[in-house]
């Protein structure tokens, strides 16, 4: 039997009556089944995209890797695959639908696994990552879409910012593999974790048949009722009399009413307000690969001898335990993550990493020269400082995006976003292994500056999103504000779902 969607009544009502559901999730039995499927069919592209990251770091402190000069370009490959293949993301994201891009994205990623761990030359080896890299964003796009929009708004926030923490699982992956294979003298040294780069994307496939696809995309398709038992399904716990439920749907129903379907790339730049948003989502893009964390994950065995560690097994050491403190970090934060505002979060995050930064770039320029361990083992702990200022604020990026974004523009949005990101990320490794070589610890100042212009950016130029349906942020910048911002009492929002009104007086 189908439940019938109800009429469209306009009443943004949905913020109120979530906050008035004090039941926890792990209490709803549909609500707690979706979530055991759904996290694990959207975190592989993100364990994928950590492991190449760290196959890097693994690679050169292996005894068999015979480190190439072309080492930018090798680590480069896998941004540049990805640059790539953002252009035609939403053919298939908006297309085909949410799942159908994780689909896609993870086979194309396997297939560049087998070829990786396959490769019998350097140009095979190259071609290989390129794969890898075109494959990501199907899946990366199509999973933060999904897990945003097919999540209960009261843990949208924290169910996207833990499968981000989930890029530590794929770092701590690499990391212990590299322990057993370091020190082998055959090519299996390097093989088989190249070769392993293809587990989460088969970990990933089975789960992603067993979710449904965003109920806001079926809307778009005109599939109504689809969209509308699922929402009942998973929000009402199968109830299709829930005053939530038939709120949220009018609210997805009247947002996407007054969205004009996309037809170009133009749309993201034909309004101030759209223009704004693409702008934060660059900026984000950029801001994800420069503030760091592309030299602690792919150069962190240059670092480390920089500072006197030269032995190829302290060096997988410590990245294993940065990996696993960098779990622990992310995880942590993502569980508290609907504790704090976006705008907040973002502007903490982004001043304790210019503090971090700052300190690492003295301790490094001291140990170049007084050579004295103290200033080695403060590098260090700088390096693992980075990891909690890292993930105070950019664990929430995908949650951002997708508050940013009407559902329209969402997968536009986040390839955007992800042009930037890799944009920045492939000239980081063409030119990090440069400047560590040829300036040593000077090169990091170039990182101060941009962070001190990252916070500065940050407290002028975001604004807050938390404590808002999606469908309420569709017009965060639209003159007019389409959604009431006040608050009524119980029996108000009641009364107005009951009656179907258009509009709430408070």
């Amino acid at each position: 039997m189908h439940a019938n969607p109800p009429a469209s009544n306009g009443v943004n009502v949905v913020s109120e009556l979530a906050a008035m559901d004090d039941r926890s999730w792990h209490k709803k039995p549909n609500l707690r089944a979706l979530y055991m499927v759904l996290l694990p069919a959207c975190v592989g592209a993100d364990m994928t995209a950590a492991f190449d990251v760290n196959l890097m770091d693994v690679l050169q402190a292996t005894s068999s890797w015979q480190i190439s000069n072309m080492i930018g370009l090798i680590v480069a490959m896998y941004s540049l695959g990805a640059m790539f293949s953002l252009p035609f993301v939403p053919l298939i994201a908006d297309g085909c639908g949410r799942r159908a891009s994780i689909i896609f994205g993870c086979t194309v990623m396997f297939f560049g696994a087998m070829l990786q761990g396959a490769s019998q030359n350097l140009a095979m080896f190259i071609a290989a990552r390129f794969m890898l890299g075109f494959g990501s964003p199907f899946s990366i796009i199509g999973s933060t879409s999904l897990i945003g929009e097919l999540s209960h708004p009261k843990e949208r926030a924290t169910m996207t910012s833990i499968s981000l923490a989930f890029f530590g699982v794929g770092s701590i992956l690499v990391a212990a593999i590299s322990l057993g294979t370091c020190n082998m003298q055959s090519n299996w040294g390097w093989r088989i974790p190249s070769l392993l780069q293809a587990t989460p994307s088969i970990l990933q496939l089975p789960f992603v048949l067993f979710v449904p696809d965003s109920p806001r995309w079926l809307i778009s398709k005109g599939r109504t009722v689809e969209g509308y038992e699922i929402l009942v399904k998973y929000h009402g716990e199968g109830d299709p009399q829930s005053e939530f439920v038939k709120a949220e749907y009018a609210e997805i129903e009247r947002t996407l009413g007054q969205t004009v379907t996309p037809t170009s790339w133009s749309i993201l730049f034909s309004t101030p307000g759209m223009r704004k948003r693409a702008i934060l989502a660059a900026f984000l893009g950029l801001g994800v690969q420069w503030s760091g964390g592309g030299l602690i994950g792919s150069y962190l065995p240059r670092i480390l001898a920089g500072i006197g560690i030269y032995d190829n097994t302290t060096k997988n050491r410590i990245n294993l335990a940065v990996s696993c403190w960098g779990l622990l970090c992310a995880t942590t934060l993502a569980l508290l993550a609907t504790r704090f505002k976006r705008r907040t979060a973002f502007l903490t995050s982004g001043i304790a990493l210019l503090l971090v930064m700052v300190g690492w770039t003295v301790a490094t320029a001291e140990w170049t020269e007084l050579h004295n361990r103290g200033s080695a083992v403060a590098v260090v702990g700088f390096i693992f400082l980075f990891s909690p200022a890292y993930c105070m604020g950019f664990s929430l990026v995908y949650t951002y995006l997708t508050e940013l974004f009407p559902f329209h523009v969402r997968s536009k949005g986040i390839v955007l976003h992800g042009w930037f990101s890799r944009t920045g990320g492939f000239f980081n490794q063409i030119v990090n292994p440069i400047g560590l070589q040829n300036t040593g610890w000077k090169y990091y100042i170039s990182y101060c500056v941009f962070l001190s212009f990252q916070v500065g950016f940050i407290y002028f130029m975001f604004p807050e999103t938390s404590s808002r349906t999606l469908e309420e942020l569709a017009f965060l910048y639209e003159d007019g504000n389409k959604t009431p911002e006040k608050s009524c009492g119980d029996k108000t929002l009641s009364l107005a779902l009951k009656s179907g009104v258009s509009q709430v007086a408070c």
